[in-house]
């Protein structure tokens, strides 16, 4: 047990110590916070110490067939999240802070998902040694960062949170490799499978309390939804892409369709009817695409973020580029009260 203690401190202890090496000495002596060690509803924030002896004791303790089993294969491509405040202009159109890389690491950082209250968000941990995917916790406020699902053999990822607000929904790669959707209590625990007869389940968002839209694997893959009261409803869509967002102030959810000469549009789903609609085309074929809470389409193309509002035409407007900082842009994330952005990058 101490071992498995130890890990969950030394990998939150490593974050912090690069989170407080971007801050600085003077920062840090302001902000004595970082050095206690605090609980942010049920999920522990640890503080900033060396605990580097702890990692390597582990590991040095470890079966001799753990440490010599071979190569692993090739994790996922190495990327880190930035997160910036979000303002809006005159035009109502997205204003964008300059970023700061909050992970900062090689390796896999990804998977953004804000907490309904905009207090932080969940992302995706790839270890680079064990090629275990867990999913972790960044705070605003504090900068601190907290691992919230440890569950070797499995890995999780897409955190998106619940819509009753009693924890997360996730993409869990069981030991058998399936792919299932589970939940998780907010702080990690009470794991159970939510459609045990669904799988390879790629991605998903919630459209309502009731009803899940999923992009589930195959050729082609497929837009599926799941309602609380009437199970599987008939798939919606064929050959589409990866990313699934929540339209605000709605109940219904955009989604990437693919077209056979290798264009793409963004689509508007509304689940219960489950009928579709053209929104716009895809900037070079991406599929990750975010919404503002006022309705503003964000997308990025290389290190531009460019924005569209419904009813403006079939034109994308630049609102951001990145290029200085050498940023190009995938994954984007949006705060619930339009504050922060995270972008993957």
């Amino acid at each position: 047990m101490w071992k498995a203690i130890l890990i969950s401190w030394a990998g939150s202890i490593i974050w912090e110590l690069r989170i407080l090496d971007r801050l600085g000495a003077d920062r840090v002596l302001m902000r004595p916070r970082h050095l206690m060690a605090r609980r942010h509803r049920g999920v522990r924030f640890v503080p900033a110490v060396a605990l580097a002896l702890a990692i390597a004791a582990c590991g040095a303790d470890a079966p001799p067939e753990a440490r010599s089993s071979g190569p692993l294969p090739p994790g996922p491509p190495g990327t880190d999240i930035w997160l910036a405040t979000l303002t809006s202009t005159q035009e109502s159109m997205p204003s964008i802070g300059i970023p700061t890389n909050i992970t900062q690491r090689p390796g896999y950082d990804n998977q953004p998902y804000f907490l309904p209250d905009g207090s932080g968000f969940w992302f995706t941990v790839v270890d680079d040694h064990s090629g275990q995917a867990d999913i972790w916790r960044y705070d605003i406020s504090s900068g601190g960062v907290a691992q919230v699902t440890q569950s070797a053999p499995e890995s999780e990822y897409s955190a998106t949170p619940l819509p009753d607000g009693s924890g997360i929904t996730v993409i869990r790669v069981e030991a058998d490799s399936t792919q299932r959707l589970w939940r998780f209590d907010a702080d990690g625990r009470n794991a159970s499978v939510l459609i045990p007869d669904l799988a390879p389940v790629g991605y998903h968002k919630w459209a309502d309390e009731h009803t899940l839209v999923m992009f589930v694997l195959g050729d082609p893959a497929t837009l599926q939804i799941w309602n609380e009261d009437l199970g599987m409803l008939p798939i919606a869509a064929q050959d589409v892409g990866r990313s699934i967002q929540p339209i605000p102030g709605s109940g219904d959810v955009s989604y990437v369709q693919r077209h056979e000469d290798g264009t793409s549009s963004i689509m508007r789903l509304r689940p219960h009817q489950g009928e579709s609609e053209l929104l716009i085309a895809t900037l070079a074929g991406g599929d990750f695409h975010a919404w503002t809470p006022d309705g503003v389409l964000l997308m990025g193309e290389g290190s531009a973020l460019l924005a569209w509002k419904p009813g403006s035409g079939s034109e994308w407007t630049e609102v951001a580029n990145f290029g200085d900082i050498g940023m190009t842009i995938s994954r984007l994330a949006v705060s619930p009260d339009g504050a922060h952005i995270a972008i993957v990058a």
